[in-house]
């Protein structure tokens, strides 16, 4: 499967805003962005000159929303048609389902440091669902699930930092974590202001039903 594998700070770059894909380097003095403020490339200090169409608008907020998750093309179009069939509104309904994804659960959690991070552990087999080993991080939890690192993984060093760094994470109303276990509990779907993704999720929509 196609897979971006360039420098993941020219994406926060291009989008002109931090989208933490590098766990905790995101808070630090190494940030890429806290460095250079303007899209990378030739000329990027000096772009943004010209107003962008509402056009370039949607777009550029459609490419944040894949790269803050991680989501390939393909794959997000089938969850933008998903969103469109649940009932309630498109756009909250296509960030539920993005949030649902077990690779972006962990990293909600405190046991990964990025969503990317998440993503490996789950493929290597540290993760369980229900007592039932997962390895597919775009695998859509549901409330009530229980999400666990295994017994043999709670000292691996992604795991045992990650949970170390997270200790000073507000708590989530809609997950409930155990980080001496190591688990998390999907309690239920959480409204839209409890979910701290700074994206217009409506402007996607309208992109797509052009």
């Amino acid at each position: 499967m196609a897979r971006y594998k360039g420098p993941v700070c020219r994406k926060c770059r291009r989008e002109g805003q931090k989208l933490y894909l590098k766990g905790q380097r995101c808070y630090g003095p190494k940030c890429s962005w806290e460095k250079r403020q303007y899209p990378p490339g030739q000329g990027g200090e000096n772009s943004g000159r010209r107003r962008p169409t509402d056009y370039a608008i949607q777009l550029r907020e459609k490419q944040k929303l894949r790269a803050i998750y991680g989501v390939l093309e393909k794959p997000f179009r089938k969850y933008i048609a998903e969103a469109d069939r649940m009932d309630g509104v498109a756009g909250e309904n296509l960030l539920w389902l993005l949030e649902r994804r077990l690779d972006s659960l962990i990293y909600r959690a405190g046991l990964a440091a990025s969503r990317k991070e998440a993503r490996q552990l789950v493929a290597h087999g540290h993760f369980t669902v229900n007592g039932h080993t997962v390895d597919v991080a775009s695998y859509l939890v549901r409330p009530g699930d229980t999400v666990k690192v295994k017994d043999r993984s709670k000292d691996i060093a992604p795991v045992a930092g990650s949970a170390a760094a997270s200790g000073g994470r507000p708590p989530l109303s809609w997950l409930q974590v155990d980080r001496d276990a190591r688990a998390a509990i999907l309690v239920a779907r959480p409204e839209r202001s409890e979910i701290d993704t700074d994206i217009d999720e409506q402007m996607i929509i309208e992109f797509y039903s052009r």
